[in-house]
């Protein structure tokens, strides 16, 4: 299985680097893992609507552009299905048992996807009604989809 984590930013904070570093090393057994990192787009701290439609439009041309057409998207925003762990390590295996290789997991920048990337997506999955920083969330969802991997195999670590 191949998972990508398409993201909006670079992450800079060291302490992220390591925690999303170690987990990618623990899912080598597991599956291939791939972050691809796209650039945000600089804007004021005060947008119009418009603006901040242009912003999420160009971010999200970077992020469609890293997806391949036979690629299963899942789409992380606030008004996605919540899932817990154990619906999230069975939703990965069920992909996996109907030939879903190639799984990308996208992550918008500080204003959300566009819609064109929504409209990609195969689902939406959120992750709670909180507004996480996109740098923290990238270490959140490499944590469970290891977390996933290891209650499929019926590994010692969900608790």
């Amino acid at each position: 299985m191949n998972i990508t984590i398409v993201s909006v930013g670079k992450l800079k904070e060291k302490y992220l680097k390591m925690g999303i570093d170690e987990y990618v090393k623990r899912l080598g057994g597991y599956a291939k893992m791939d972050i691809i990192e796209v650039p945000d787009e600089k804007a004021p701290e005060q947008l119009s609507d418009a603006e901040m439609e242009i912003v999420k439009k160009k971010e999200g041309e970077r992020i469609l552009s890293k997806i391949s057409p036979d690629t299963y998207v899942i789409a992380l925003a606030i008004n996605g299905k919540m899932k817990t762990s154990e619906q999230m390590a069975a939703d990965l295996e069920s992909l996996m048992t109907y030939g879903k290789s190639k799984i990308a997991f996208v992550i918008g920048g500080s204003l959300g996807l566009h819609n064109e990337v929504l409209k990609r997506a195969d689902e939406q999955q959120s992750f709670g009604q909180m507004t996480l920083p996109h740098q923290l969330m990238k270490l959140v969802l490499v944590e469970q989809i290891y977390r996933s991997f290891r209650i499929m195999k019926g590994e010692p670590y969900h608790k």
